[in-house]
């Protein structure tokens, strides 16, 4: 599989203004009118470690430059002042963009070990004594008329599970809104709610959701015991393509893809046994957070070409581009596991 990484990359790095001096990562991307829009994860500094959503635009998808000085979403904006928000995917439904971000409520310190995932501190900050467990994450959708201006709109799951990795299908399927999330429920020790899955929910009004349903779970050694799903699926002419993310016993973040039936995106038609990107340049080795990181949470495709926006090492931004029809063969004649829709479904506490 040659996913051609850019010779100028990593494309996206810290600094310049406050607010992300020490790290910029997991972006959303969307292609509006010719032009590129990169929504980047940042931070200002890792004591206390804090980040909001800032907005990038580019002619041909590798300069970019912020088209504000100010992020565009914070947690403030989500009621929550002391808060992160991380991880944005934008899609446009119905002529609204819709940001499906990530929500970590109160401050907390990050202490980087190099050896993995960061000691993170968060018993500096009182506000957690009133969670459910330390740095747990609520996700949510933020929506905008105009790709800058964004205002809170909802929370799409309950406080009290870890649910993350939340992604909007760029259409309605059957009338509906479609959301794939990563609900972790710990009272459920060795049941699959308790194994970070991917499940999908279905709503009308994006306020009241379905019970989750199981899409897919971790099956292979690269993947270890966590999956996720990493960008917004892409509608295709043999079903929804998803870039997924894998993380095995030792933190290595590495990339899958599978394909999802376009009615039915419970079901998975192909899955690739092996991972098609893994940590491989010093830039997704080595960084300030968390080393051996590829996290793709943009893609967009533009005359036939895919591109994947990726974090590296929760640092910097890197940028990779294959053709999608090469990808789509990969998945469809090569390294392929066919798969039936599990039809297990979660019991968790409906929002």
């Amino acid at each position: 599989m040659n996913i051609k990484r850019c010779e100028e990359n990593p494309i996206v790095r810290p600094g310049l203004f406050p607010w992300r001096n020490v790290s910029v990562f997991n972006p959303g991307a969307i292609v509006e009118n010719g032009k590129f829009y990169l929504y980047e994860r940042a931070a200002g500094s890792l004591r206390p470690f804090l980040t909001s959503i800032g907005l990038l635009v580019s002619d041909d998808g590798v300069h970019f430059s912020h088209l504000v000085e100010e992020p565009v979403f914070t947690s403030a904006m989500a009621g929550y002042p002391d808060g992160s928000v991380q991880d944005a995917r934008v899609v446009k439904i119905d002529g609204l963009y819709y940001m499906c971000y990530a929500l970590q409520p109160h401050p907390m310190d990050c202490w980087p070990t190099g050896q993995g995932v960061p000691d993170y501190y968060t018993q500096a900050y009182p506000g957690w004594e009133d969670c459910a467990w330390s740095m747990i994450t609520q996700s949510g959708i933020a929506v905008s008329e105009d790709l800058i201006h964004f205002r809170h709109l909802c929370f799409v799951t309950p406080k009290d599970i870890d649910d993350r990795d939340v992604v909007l299908f760029p259409e309605k399927i059957g009338g509906k809104f479609a959301l794939l999330r990563r609900p972790i429920c710990r009272q459920s020790v060795g049941s699959e709610m308790d194994r970070p899955s991917i499940w999908i929910s279905y709503s009308d009004d994006l306020q009241a959701w379905t019970a989750p349903k199981l899409v897919a779970s971790p099956a292979f050694s690269w993947e270890g015991g966590k999956i996720g799903a990493a960008a917004t699926p892409i509608r295709t002419g043999f079903g929804w393509l998803l870039l997924y993310h894998g993380v095995d016993e030792y933190s290595v973040y590495r990339v899958g893809a599978m394909l999802l039936d376009l009615s039915d995106p419970s079901r998975v038609i192909a899955r690739t046994r092996d991972f098609v990107m893994e940590p491989e340049a010093y830039y997704e080795r080595f960084g300030l957070v968390i080393p051996n990181v590829i996290f793709p949470t943009g893609n967009v495709v533009k005359d036939g070409v895919l591109y994947i926006y990726y974090g590296c090492a929760d640092t910097a931004i890197g940028l990779a581009t294959v053709p999608l029809r090469e990808l789509l063969d990969h998945l469809l004649e090569r390294e392929v596991t066919s798969c039936k829709g599990q039809s297990s479904v979660c019991t968790l506490r409906n929002t």
